[in-house]
């Protein structure tokens, strides 16, 4: 098994897109790329951490490349806006892919390259692409929260 990690925005409904993958064998959610040891949903919500509201996604790389997990990412947000995915706003809201290899940045960089000089977006894609540190999972009223809602649920 293998590991990513990504944020675009609120993760609730990242969370329940990368979950319903085939291939993809768990997922928590958390924040990653801040200050703070431990951090509490409250804390990151104050934009003062530094950490973003991320997806770790376990996946099996024989059912499912990290190519079509980062096809999945760009998919579910609009990576052209700065700490802002619809009505959230702020840094713990931005887009970034945390990679835990070299293979991992080369593919988000040759993906995110590959993405902006498609057009597909107006503006330019501005997504971080930075090395994984640590992950604190979340609450766990946050896990499979949408699930957990009666608000989604994958077709497996």
């Amino acid at each position: 098994m293998k590991k990513a990690t990504f944020g675009a925005g609120c993760f609730w409904h990242v969370e329940e897109a990368f979950r319903c993958l085939e291939g993809v064998e768990s997922t928590r959610v958390g924040y990653m790329g801040g200050t703070l040891k431990n951090p509490t949903y409250e804390d990151v919500c104050t934009g003062k951490t530094g950490h973003a509201e991320v997806v770790e996604v376990t996946f099996d790389p024989a059912k499912i490349s990290y190519e079509e997990l980062l096809e999945m990412f760009w998919d579910i947000h609009d990576p052209t806006t700065l700490n802002r995915q619809g009505p959230d706003v702020g840094t713990n809201y931005r887009s970034v892919v945390f990679y835990h290899t070299p293979e991992q940045k080369a593919a988000a960089e040759r993906s995110k390259e590959a993405l902006d000089k498609s057009k597909q977006y107006r503006k330019k894609v501005v997504t971080e692409i930075t090395k994984a540190s640590e992950f604190y999972k979340a609450e766990e009223y946050h896990q499979q929260y949408l699930e957990k809602q009666g608000l989604s649920s994958c077709p497996r």
